[in-house]
């Protein structure tokens, strides 16, 4: 039996509806004007996704809404105004990032199925039981994942597995970075994100010298290539996946046209010739005209380092049609030696050696001093240059006119382009109506009759011709008719508009049918969320904080419980590509039991199929040390040592509002760090609910971007990136980006990267407020500081915990001369988009 495999296509407005449809998607995911995670999509308003659902339905395509931001929880009443809306429209399913929403959806529509975004980081098969015990019906593997990795979450996994196969990629984790956020405002979890990663930086050493300038390096050292497995389609099915994903709403519509239709000729093709699987060469040639920065396979098959990315173009780069055989400055012409083909209304790129990029819409070429529309490969063809390029410069087409004509053909003509067929019967007799009955493939059906009695014919009687011609004329109707089975008795006349009119009847009856099995039953009216929602209760007004400090290394343990720190947080990512050992942990605990601090034991944020099995081996050890608690960062972790000894939620959960908090505090977590991104107010609000002890990030370097590509070992390394010359342990580098601003890179000991930001934290002169709010814990991110600053930053926020406004420096206002000029108040005071 041939499995179903879905290609899930993206659709960010009405003409990506079509062009997704009716080139053969069996899904579309969208989003409404709030809470999606493409903001800057034109995204579709409450009456447009009514009208997108119908669309689709008719047609037997699904509809994925995405619902997949962060949420405060001011925004919560609106979200289930909205969540009912979704379900009353006939909404496929919702894909979804935040667990507070999770939580919201299967309260107030506890039968509309749930997906959960890649913004969730799922890359473990615990991370998707975790999901699958919370009722997600579906889960969306992070990107960064292997074939093997895949295929194994695939074989053992209760939920379907949906898995990205074109487009963009992110270089970070998605639902992981902060980049965007945290140096502009601009979030990516909350659907805003600025791209930063587009954005040409320089590497620089600890002398600020450029560390890549013998590495013949581009300037978009973030910029990953374009994710491509159209060839290596029959492993991803073979593997088990059940929804194939393609990115793009923010992509015009005639790229959904284009990438959408090769796929999905290339899976049928496959299911129909599994021992002869090509892809044409055309189609390769069209998925890199419409849209390519270059393509990868990503992590499917292990690193790619360096071949993995677009460091020297972050956008489109087209197809390299040629390269420039002479310019003629006299007449602002340019002679091309044709690679490929070239045609009037084509534009193209010329990349000037000097001067960066020339962009020309071809307007008129000869060939042989002839005028010509087209030019074909391997000739010689001058076109009109009004900017001056150079002699073997090379020439990209950016635009095919011929191939977006074609794909406009998907979406912008009347009548539909991917009919359902149906099959008609008509019976009439002498004396009855005439009853017309369309049934389509799937045995859906339609019938309807005249109000006009037939009646005995006595000029022209009805003959199969004369019905045919009404009954085929469907017009812009979704059906065509496959063929008709006309039963007439006797010789009898119904008019034609009579005819005519049922025959749209009959029409609206199958469309009817074809809809009905979306239908829903009806929600109750109570819109409270008032049972899932904790209420605010009073904050201790003498409340004193515990000082957490956050460190990879044992004489940091040391100086941060020298210095004051109540908690002491040891482990997961390592700085500096190094993993601590057994005796490391036992040094850190046996340092804080004997000066009688805590200790919480961190696990790391990421672990994929291989390092999940090594975590088991590490929490026996964890058990033996008997720590406060362990730290996890990921739901894969928090999933499989629910049940162990207390757990720490860590910021990489992305606790956003209260009732995501309230979820994860009954699902193991006894204490959690709230999201960086949340602002003051946001934190006082979540603190007076009381949920479980909350601890918030107050000083230090935070990580921005985490990442399994690694910057240095990609550029530095050597050629295998398999085989790293470890560039990492020959000192520090940073990202110098436009503005000069230094970002620290960082290596853990799993060779991820961490980009941190280049501000530091500190939230020094606003402890007092941070007390009053009721917060329970303040956290110093110290992994990154020397042990000097680790001492001295320790000791500052323990005198202020202790003696709050009575502090000198707060009472003669000379905190600020304990911080450096570097440094950043985060999103206390100014939130996010």
């Amino acid at each position: 039996m041939i499995c179903v495999i879905e290609l899930l296509a993206p659709v960010g407005s009405k003409e990506a509806l079509i062009a997704a449809v009716e080139s053969g998607a069996n899904a579309v995911y969208l989003g409404g004007k709030m809470f999606g995670a493409r903001h800057y999509a034109p995204n579709f308003t409450d009456e447009e996704l009514t009208e997108a659902v119908r669309f689709a339905h008719l047609r037997g395509v699904a509809v994925l809404v995405t619902v997949n931001t962060l949420l405060d929880d001011s925004e919560l009443p609106l979200l289930v105004d909205y969540l009912r809306h979704l379900y009353e429209i006939g909404v496929d399913a919702i894909i979804v990032q935040d667990l507070g929403v999770a939580v919201v959806a299967k309260k107030v529509v506890p039968n509309l199925p749930l997906h959960a975004s890649t913004q969730m980081t799922a890359h473990n098969l615990a991370g998707v039981d975790f999901l699958a015990a919370m009722g997600f019906k579906r889960v969306v593997l992070a990107r960064e994942l292997s074939l093997a990795d895949i295929e194994y979450i695939c074989k053992h996994a209760t939920v379907e597995i949906e898995t990205f196969i074109h487009g963009a990629l992110c270089i970070s984790y998605s639902g992981q970075c902060l980049m965007s956020s945290l140096i502009g405002g601009r979030s990516g979890n909350r659907g805003r994100c600025a791209q930063p990663c587009r954005l040409p930086y320089t590497l620089v050493d600890a002398a600020g010298n450029d560390a890549l300038q013998q590495a013949d390096a581009g300037a978009y050292l973030l910029s990953p290539k374009d994710f491509n497995t159209i060839e290596v389609l029959p492993q991803l099915i073979e593997a088990g996946v059940t929804s194939f994903k393609i990115e793009g709403r923010m992509k015009r519509p005639e790229y959904v046209a284009v990438v959408v239709d090769a796929y999905r000729r290339s899976i049928d093709s496959y299911q129909a010739h599994q021992s002869d699987y090509t892809v044409s060469e055309q189609d390769k040639k069209d998925l890199a005209q419409i849209f390519n920065r270059d393509f990868t396979t990503a992590h499917l098959y292990g690193k790619n380092g360096r071949a993995m990315m677009s460091d020297r173009r972050p956008n489109n780069r087209g197809v390299r049609v040629g390269r420039v055989l002479e310019y003629k400055p006299a007449n602002k012409t340019a002679v091309i030696k044709l690679d490929e083909s070239l045609a009037i209304g084509d534009i193209v790129e010329f990349w000037v050696k000097v001067g960066g990029r020339v962009n020309v819409t071809i307007t008129a070429m000869t060939v042989d001093g002839k005028a010509v529309t087209e030019a074909k490969a391997h000739t010689a063809v001058t076109i009109p240059v009004s900017s001056p390029v150079r002699d073997n410069d090379r020439v990209f087409k950016v635009f095919d006119a011929a191939l977006m004509e074609r794909a406009r053909a998907c979406f912008n003509r009347a009548d539909a382009f991917r009919r359902i067929p149906v099959d008609a019967a008509v019976t009439v007799a002498e004396g009855s109506p005439l009853v017309i009955t369309l049934q389509d493939s799937e045995r859906f059906t339609g019938q309807a009759a005249t109000a006009f009695i037939a009646e005995k014919a006595l000029k022209r009687p009805l003959t199969p011709d004369t019905v045919m011609k009404q009954i085929e004329r469907l017009g812009t109707t979704v059906f065509s008719l496959r063929q008709l089975d006309c039963q007439i008795q006797d010789e009898v006349m119904v008019p034609v508009s009579e005819i005519n009119d049922a025959r749209r009847r009959a029409v609206e009856a199958l469309e009817t049918a074809r809809l009905a099995r979306f239908y829903r039953q009806p929600l109750p009216q109570d819109k409270s969320i008032v049972s899932i929602q904790p209420q605010a209760r009073t904050v201790n007004p003498e409340n004193r904080p515990e000082l957490v400090v956050n460190v990879d290394a044992v004489d940091k343990v040391r100086a941060a419980v020298d210095n004051g720190a109540d908690i002491v947080m040891f482990g997961g990512e390592c700085f500096g590509n190094r993993p601590l050992a057994a005796e490391d942990y036992h040094a850190a605990a046996a340092y804080c039991h004997s000066h009688g601090r805590k200790i919480i034991l961190n696990t790391p944020r990421l672990l994929n199929q291989r390092q999940m099995q090594e975590l088991q081996a590490q929490i026996a050890l964890f058990n033996e040390i008997n720590p406060m608690a362990i730290g996890v960062g990921n739901i894969g972790t928090l999933h499989l040592f629910r049940d162990r000894i207390p757990l720490h939620g860590d910021y990489p959960l992305n606790i956003y509002n209260s009732v995501a908090a309230g979820y994860v505090s009954n699902a193991g977590l006894a204490s959690l760090t709230l999201s960086p991104e949340l602002n003051f107010a946001q934190i006082e609000e979540l603190a007076a609910k009381k949920l479980a002890p909350i601890e918030c990030l107050v000083h230090g370097y935070l990580t921005l971007m985490i990442s399994d590509y690694c910057l240095l070992g990609s550029f530095l390394g050597g050629s295998d990136i398999q085989k790293c010359g470890k560039a990492c342990l020959r000192g520090q580098f940073w990202l110098k980006d436009r503005m000069n601003e230094l970002f620290p890179v960082a290596t853990d000991q799993f060779c991820r990267m961490h980009i941190l930001n280049a501000k530091e934290l500190s939230m020094l002169p606003h402890v007092p407020r941070l007390m009053r709010a009721g917060i329970s814990r303040l956290r110093f991110e110290a992994k990154y500081s020397p042990v000097q600053e680790v001492a001295r930053v320790t000791r500052l926020y323990r005198e202020l915990i202790d003696q709050g406004e009575r502090h000198p420096l707060l009472v003669q206002d000379k905190i600020t001369a304990a911080e450096h000029e570097n440094i950043t108040r985060g999103h206390y005071f100014r939130g996010v988009l």
